[in-house]
């Protein structure tokens, strides 16, 4: 007799995903910034984590897809002009220096479906970026970058495949904010 398959998971997160304009200019600025000095992500991959929910099964992602689904979150505006480095994980990174209240509401939420759906969310505090660099070994020459401006009018859920090559984000799923 053969024993039954393990059943498998995902390692899923919910992201903001930026449109190609937005990615443009901060892949711009990353190429400019970086040049050959540490392994940049490519443009594809550029996002901003919200809530990683880590590997689930199918019943987890299906409850995940339904309380998202049930958020209730405005849109709103994101201006990335600052970078950063953080030297342990030697990551060049590139985020807002302000955070708009509505995003620390859809974070917020998006921790609570964590919870009723049997996961344990993210303790550390949230802190909005882009990794624009991994494997750095310092930070870029400026702090400030000029403002890109970002509309962010949805959330996804995506999956992380890590192989040999790196890691491969799918994007699974799509939620509009409506206010």
């Amino acid at each position: 007799m053969r024993p039954e398959p393990a059943e498998s998971t995902q390692r899923l997160f919910f992201a903001l995903w930026p449109d190609a304009d937005v990615r443009h200019a901060v892949e711009s600025f990353s190429r400019r910034q970086l040049r050959k000095q540490a392994k940049r992500i490519p443009g594809e991959k550029l996002h901003i984590t919200l809530a990683f929910a880590g590997p689930v099964m199918a019943p987890v992602r299906t409850r995940l897809e339904a309380a998202a689904g049930r958020i209730h979150a405005v849109p709103f505006e994101l201006t990335i002009d600052h970078a950063g480095y953080w030297p342990r994980p030697r990551i060049v990174w590139a985020g807002p220096s302000h955070t708009p209240a509505e995003l620390w509401a859809l974070v917020e939420a998006l921790r609570a479906t964590l919870g009723a759906c049997g996961l344990v969310p993210e303790s550390r505090p949230f802190q909005p970026h882009i990794t624009l660099a991994r494997k750095a070994n310092r930070g870029l020459p400026v702090n400030e970058i000029a403002p890109i401006h970002w509309s962010i009018g949805e959330f996804c859920l995506a999956e992380s495949v890590t192989d040999p090559a790196g890691a491969r984000y799918r994007i699974l799923r799509r939620w509009l904010l409506e206010g």
